[in-house]
């Protein structure tokens, strides 16, 4: 069953293989979106009399059948439907006859899926922030846990000045609390309303688009029709923008965690539990967790790419092209999940090692602590640099060990209060409870 299919029109097999692709597989994520979709849809056309209260009471019966299925892993695509939507309204008229035939009136394929596509990004955007959230929580426990361990800082991968593990973590929290930003912008593109928008042109029927746009929890609705449509893809490509972001942290604390682990380093430790063995070096305990974390949010990194060269050069109007931002978007809010969970099981599980300063290879590392010791005592800070040159070229360098940060975000004052407030006040800016308010009484009709 095809919905645009008019009689004594047979599509080439080939060609029908090739134009639905994956379509039949990766609809199953947005059954229950579409489903939700037509209810708000049904009782909008019931509000300007397209449907009877008869028709739209058993639609939404039938409807909440169907998304019943979904959630108990019963629902399918049968063999020869093309799509969810296509499925949806099998199922309802093949129940309710006549009645299922009616609920496509005043909509087009491209809006369903718009809609469609801007709950689940909704959805997976939520289940993102919160595993971010969660990881974030973590990382100002282990901060805080670790304030008082030293660790050496690098620039250019050189030993540079004292750094510790509470900075260490801390950082990877704040640049979350970043990536938070992003994902924010990519939820309020998807939490607008394009239903109503048809084939991208409109209906001569007269839609009720703030009805559906309240009943379904969005913030507004996309009022220009032809915007509403251009918005296919963009919607995607800010979520995978922000999915990328939080891939670049996780990343760059997997390699950090790859080097600190190495014996060369040996700043942490991995249990067992956690890592490998070579197949000829019984002396071997491989990070392959966070190898395989660093390669894996890599990719994701060029997510943003993907979009810009597909959506290159398209013009107004829908473009059959759309079809494949499935196949980014799906693969890659799964991806960005387990990547965020095992990154958090990796770093609940680590072993921080400490006194790792008292180590003579790192004595100057106090070198800057030498200079403005010498500042503080008048010194110009010239004339200082230049005597502790000295001091290191002639061997009479004598580092103390002492490190006395207090401003903000330093080893002695971490600011971890602050950049929890910034994260809270991102959190706060998403409004999840408007839309899962909505949407339950929409379900409970």
């Amino acid at each position: 069953m095809k919905l645009w299919q008019k009689e004594n029109t047979p599509v080439s097999g080939k060609i029908e293989r090739f134009t639905v692709g994956r379509d039949r597989e990766l609809d199953l994520h947005l059954a229950p979106f579409d489903v939700l979709g037509s209810m708000a849809h049904a009782r909008m056309l019931a509000r300007i009399g397209l449907l009877s209260e008869a028709e739209e009471l058993q639609l939404r019966s039938a409807l909440r059948d169907i998304y019943q299925q979904v959630e108990a892993g019963q629902f399918a695509i049968e063999e020869g439907v093309e799509d969810v939507h296509s499925q949806v309204e099998l199922q309802l008229t093949r129940q309710l006859g006549e009645t299922g035939k009616k609920i496509h009136s005043g909509r087009s394929r491209n809006d369903q899926v718009l809609v469609d596509l801007k709950l689940f990004c909704r959805h997976r955007i939520g289940e993102v922030v919160a595993a971010t959230e969660k990881l974030f929580r973590l990382l100002v426990q282990l901060s805080e846990t670790h304030k008082n361990v030293l660790l050496p800082g690098y620039t250019h991968l050189q030993v540079a000045m004292p750094s510790s593990f509470g900075l260490w973590f801390g950082a990877y929290a704040e640049s979350l609390a970043d990536d938070l930003l992003l994902l924010q912008a990519a939820y309020k593109i998807a939490d607008q309303n394009p239903l109503g928008s048809g084939a991208g042109y409109g209906s001569s029927f007269p839609l009720d688009r703030t009805f559906t746009t309240q009943l379904l929890g969005f913030e507004s609705l996309h009022y220009n029709v032809v915007y509403a449509q251009m918005s296919r893809g963009k919607t995607e490509q800010y979520a995978c923008t922000a999915i990328a972001a939080v891939g670049g942290t996780l990343s760059r604390l997997a390699m950090d965690v790859c080097l600190y682990n190495s014996q060369n380093f040996g700043f942490l430790t991995l249990p067992d539990a956690l890592t490998t063995g070579s197949s000829i070096m019984p002396h071997k305990k491989n990070p392959d967790v966070a190898e395989l974390l660093r390669a894996k949010t890599n990719r994701l990194k060029a997510l943003p790419n993907e979009f810009a060269l597909l959506l290159s050069n398209l013009p107004s109007g829908y473009h059959r092209d759309l079809q494949l931002t499935k196949e980014i978007v799906m693969p890659a809010f799964t991806e960005i999940l387990d990547c965020l969970d095992v990154a958090h099981f990796m770093l609940e599980n680590v072993t921080v090692k400490e006194h790792i300063l008292d180590d003579p290879r790192y004595a100057y590392l106090f070198s800057v602590e030498r200079v403005n010791e010498l500042v503080l005592s008048g010194v110009p800070f010239r004339e200082a640099y230049r005597q502790v040159g000295k001091e290191i070229a002639e061997g009479t360098y004598q580092p103390k060990r002492e490190v006395h940060h207090t401003h903000e975000g330093s080893i002695g004052n971490l600011s971890n209060d602050h950049i929890t407030a910034k994260m809270e006040t991102v959190l706060a800016g998403f409004r999840f409870e408007r839309a899962e308010t909505a949407l339950g009484e929409l379900l409970e009709g």
